[in-house]
């Protein structure tokens, strides 16, 4: 096959759904004159890439939960910069996982390897480390925002940003069939679905699973027809299974984007992790509550640095605490099950959180043209003009 060789490197399964998506847009962007190369998870490899790392290696949250992997990942950016070198691709574009991408990136430019650097998502640097834009303006010559009011943090630095919207709507995730998950899965149309995501790394399904198992059994004593929908990835799956397998309550445990949408259109409401499903959630219009717990250590440290008030994007966004947000001390049964229960019980509380999305789609770039698509212009884009800087110089 002809045409420009790109090198994807997504690090963890958010990344690898942009990355597939990026992959399949500039197939169609180029005819199919594209090769690929680089790391990914299960929809990269569906678009053709055979991986150099196994995507669960580098699938790491948090400054203590990394600390036993550190010597594995020096020595997998090490194999990818060799690669990249060995390749030398037209283009090198990484997408989020920047305690991965952006080391890889340093190491390219260390070694003046003269080949164009995109990176995919911004850091948000409106949260917290804002002085995060000029390293990243030291060491990428385009970047993909996937938020409108991110370019301008990145461009009074130098560094060309483009905002192109974000992937989530793409995914479809307002588009399931609520009555085929129940068919595909034999409930009964009296059963009470509720959606739970635990997330897509074993240190979050680890923390999460155990209190989300506790909350839905608060919940089933007051609704005995309660059943949990658990949409999950590859590289979690064995473990999500082993440990709902003694659940007291039916658990349907799925796979897959349209699975996972259906079991959305199929429920009342939803316990999430934090994170981007959170997004597809509003998507889907299906209200929620979200939580999230990490080791206190590694929270002790991040408070130091936080500048927002919320850390769901749809709160972001708005500017307010639509979707219920039930964070570390307070990610316990006792707190998730009431907040559950009132999207549940109370259609006034439900209808709120649904209005109160609508215009958040909008922002994400629903409507125009195909975030992938956008993303993938840029990058055919700076694969003609070459790179903007060698070796992190102007």
């Amino acid at each position: 096959m002809t045409g420009p060789l790109v090198f994807v490197i997504a690090g963890e399964p958010s990344g690898d759904a942009l990355g597939g998506r990026l992959m399949a847009a500039l197939r169609r962007l180029t005819g199919g004159a594209v090769r690929f190369a680089g790391i990914g998870g299960e929809r990269m490899a569906a678009e053709g890439l055979d991986t150099l790392v196994p995507q669960s290696e580098l699938a790491l949250f948090g400054v203590v939960e990394l600390l036993s992997h550190i010597p594995n990942v020096l020595r997998r950016i090490d194999q990818t910069v060799a690669e990249v070198r060995r390749l030398k691709p037209d283009v090198v574009v990484s997408i989020d996982s920047p305690g991965f991408t952006a080391r890889v990136a340093k190491k390219l430019r260390a070694v003046d390897a003269g080949i164009p650097l995109v990176h995919y998502v911004a850091p948000t640097v409106w949260a917290w480390k804002p002085g995060r834009a000029k390293k990243y303006a030291r060491l990428y010559d385009h970047l993909l925002a996937v938020l409108p009011f991110e370019p301008p943090w990145f461009e009074r630095e130098g560094l060309p940003c483009s905002f192109v919207g974000h992937s989530v709507v793409e995914g479809g995730a307002g588009q399931g069939d609520g009555a085929r998950f129940r068919a595909a899965h034999g409930l009964a149309p009296d059963a009470r679905i509720v959606t739970i995501l635990p997330g897509s790394r074993q240190g979050e399904v680890g923390r999460l699973l155990p209190v989300f198992r506790e909350t839905l059994e608060r919940l089933r004593a007051d609704r005995p027809t309660l059943v949990a929908a658990l949409p999950t990835v590859a590289t979690v799956r064995d473990r999500v299974m082993a440990e709902t397998a003694g659940w007291p309550l039916p658990v349907v445990v799925v796979e897959g984007e349209a699975a996972k949408h259906d079991a959305f259109a199929a429920s009342e409401a939803a316990l999430a992790a934090s994170g981007t499903v959170a997004l597809e959630l509003a998507l889907a219009r299906l209200p929620s509550v979200v939580t999230y717990r990490l080791n206190p250590v590694t929270v002790a440290l991040y408070r130091r640095f936080i500048r927002v008030r919320y850390v769901n994007l749809v709160n972001l966004m708005l500017d307010r605490m639509l979707v219920p947000e039930l964070l570390q001390e307070d990610c316990r049964a006792d707190r998730l099950a009431p907040a559950l229960a009132r999207l549940l019980d109370d259609p006034a509380a439900r209808a709120e959180q649904i209005e109160g999305v609508a215009a958040v789609a909008g922002w994400l770039g629903q409507g125009g043209a195909p975030p992938s698509e956008r993303a993938a212009r840029v990058v055919l884009d700076v694969i003609a003009a070459g790179p903007r800087h060698i070796g992190g110089k102007r």
